[in-house]
């Protein structure tokens, strides 16, 4: 499940802000389009809560839904304005039916590419590659 795209020009009324999605993230600093475009940001983050919230209420198998999950929240940019990929923000959610665990927060060397997050995703779903796109390695995840 996607519900933005970097490029995307669409609006969501829920988090009180007209402007379009990319059109906000181009904010050329000026502080009350910066603050817009964190209202936007800010109501993904509410829904993702949402969205969190009901797969670990809705059982599965031995858990619930979220436990045999993965959900990868974050953006293709660090900072929209300047088309800057680095660092980018990013949170792994779900614990892939036992492969992962929670309740930590994970740090990797700066210029890390997020190829290698997928890599290390993938693997921990059984789908064993070399290289995915530009990545230089698995991370421990």
């Amino acid at each position: 499940m996607m519900y933005a795209r970097d490029t995307s020009g669409s609006v969501y009324p829920g988090s009180g802000v007209r402007d379009g999605f990319h059109t906000a993230s181009h904010h050329s600093n000026q502080r009350t389009r910066m603050d817009s475009y964190a209202q936007i940001n800010r109501y993904h983050v509410q829904m993702l809560g949402y969205f969190l919230e009901k797969l670990k209420a809705t059982p599965d198998g031995d858990g619930s839904l979220l436990d045999h999950s993965v959900v990868l929240y974050g953006s293709s940019m660090s900072n929209g304005n300047q088309h800057d990929h680095d660092p980018l923000p990013v949170l792994v959610a779900g614990g892939a039916a036992g492969q992962l665990k929670g309740d930590r927060h994970l740090a990797f060397p700066a210029h890390t590419p997020m190829s290698n997050l997928m890599l290390s995703l993938l693997d921990k779903l059984g789908v064993h590659q070399d290289r995915f796109g530009d990545s230089t390695g698995k991370l421990e995840i």
